[in-house]
């Protein structure tokens, strides 16, 4: 099994091009060190340091809906929901050194459990189990 480098995501609202088009699938691929440092020395970041998650998922999401090449002023235009969800997605991918997962909950019956952001796939919840079945 290959290392895996790229990660696919699915915004929560979405990217609106210029034509109103919705772009929701996506890809991400692990930061390097260079990813990291080069930013900093980007004017824009140098004036606002909070421009620096900008200029950074700029440089690591590979594809939104059909676009290949993200730019800077992609990113800007995301809607804060979608920038917040693809920094918690940056840092669970690069910090945690893992597929990003999140526990939820059945909203019918209320089963806990795990679901892995890359595949989809329902992980072993809390009370044990594969966390596939249940009245949910």
């Amino acid at each position: 099994m290959a290392f895996k480098t790229e990660f696919a995501f699915r915004l929560p609202r979405g990217y609106v091009d210029p034509d109103g088009n919705l772009h929701r699938d996506g890809t991400m691929r692990l930061a390097t060190a260079r990813d990291e440092i080069v930013p900093l020395q980007d004017y824009r970041v140098q004036s606002n340091r909070a421009y620096l998650v900008i200029v950074l998922l700029s440089r690591v999401i590979t594809r939104i809906g059909e676009h290949k090449l993200v730019t800077v002023d992609m990113v800007e235009n995301l809607f804060s929901t979608d920038l917040a969800y693809l920094q918690e997605f940056y840092r669970k991918i690069n910090e945690e050194g893992g597929a990003p997962k999140h526990h939820v909950a059945c909203p019918k019956c209320g089963h806990e459990m795990d679901v892995d952001m890359v595949t989809g796939a329902l992980l072993e919840g809390p009370e044990g189990g594969s966390g596939q079945s249940g009245p949910g």
